[in-house]
C-alpha cells in the first residue's frame, strides 16, 4: 500500500532532515550590495505552544549568537496569541536584543493567525528586501487556500518560508509544507525530544541567510559533529 502523504510517522526521519537541507542548499541568498540579510522570525505564541516557548528561546539565542560574527544579520519577531492579537517588533541587530523581546512574549490561547504573518512578510519587503521568513508553530486553524496563496506570493516577491513544524498534526502538517513549497523554502518537523535538532536546523538557517554557503562551511568547520554533517549535506 503507498504510504498516506498526511500520516506523519513517529518521529522525524533522517530523510525528513536530509530533504529539508536539500531544498535548503538550493536556496538562493539573495542580498542587496553592501546590505546586511534580514531575517522575519515568527513563532506560534498560543497556549500549546506554552511548554516549549522557554527552550525556544534558548534555542533562538543561540541561533543568532552564531550569526554575530557575520555581521550581516536584522531579525524582526513576529509572534500571535490570545485574541487577534499579532505583534512585530522593531528590526535587531544582535541575539540579547532579540531574547530580550522573546523573554518578554508569555502564551495566551486563541486561534493561528499565519496569514497575518505572511501578510506582514509581504508588506516588510514592499519597504525593504526580506531575505527569509522563519516561522515555528504546531497547528493551523485558517483556511488552506488562502495561506496558499499568500505563500505564493512571497514566492514571487523572493522571500522562502522555512516552517519549522511541532508535533504531529496532521493539518499542519499539510498546510506548512505547502506554505514551504510554494515561497521556495522548506519544511521539516521535530518534537519535544528533538530540541538539538531544531537548535541545529535553525543556526544553519540564520548562517546561510547572513553569509551563504561560504558562511555555512566556515561555521561547519569549528561547530561539532552534528553540525558539521548538516553542512556537508548542504554542498
Amino acid at each position: 500500500m503507498a504510504n498516506d502523504p498526511d500520516k506523519l510517522p513517529a518521529k522525524s526521519s533522517s530523510a525528513e532532515v536530509s530533504a529539508f537541507l536539500d531544498k535548503l542548499a538550493r536556496v538562493p541568498t539573495v542580498r542587496p550590495a553592501g546590505g546586511r540579510g534580514r531575517l522575519i522570525f515568527a513563532m506560534d505564541a498560543t497556549a500549546s505552544r506554552e511548554p516549549s516557548w522557554d527552550q525556544a528561546c534558548h534555542i533562538q539565542g543561540q541561533m543568532f549568537e552564531e550569526t554575530a560574527a557575520l555581521g550581516g544579520l536584522d531579525v524582526q519577531l513576529v509572534f500571535y496569541r490570545g485574541f487577534g492579537e499579532c505583534r512585530a517588533s522593531p528590526w535587531v541587530s544582535s541575539s540579547r536584543d532579540l531574547v530580550s523581546k522573546m523573554t518578554a512574549v508569555r502564551c495566551l490561547g486563541g486561534q493561528t493567525q499565519i496569514a497575518r504573518v505572511l501578510k506582514h512578510a509581504i508588506a516588510e519587503t514592499g519597504k525593504t528586501k526580506v531575505n527569509a521568513l522563519v516561522f515555528v508553530g504546531d497547528c493551523m486553524e485558517e483556511d488552506f487556500d488562502a495561506l496558499c496563496h499568500l505563500a505564493g506570493q512571497l514566492g514571487v516577491l523572493g522571500v522562502p518560508c522555512f516552517m519549522f513544524h511541532e508535533g504531529n498534526d496532521p493539518v499542519a502538517h499539510r498546510a506548512f509544507t505547502q506554505i514551504a513549497q510554494l515561497s521556495g523554502g522548506a519544511y521539516c518537523r521535530f518534537d519535544a525530544s528533538s530540541a538539538h535538532l531544531l537548535r541545529d536546523l535553525l543556526s544553519a538557517v540564520a548562517v546561510f541567510a547572513a553569509g551563504g554557503r561560504r558562511a555555512l562551511d566556515d561555521f561547519g568547520k569549528r561547530s561539532g559533529a552534528e553540525v558539521r554533517r548538516i553542512a556537508s549535506q548542504m554542498k
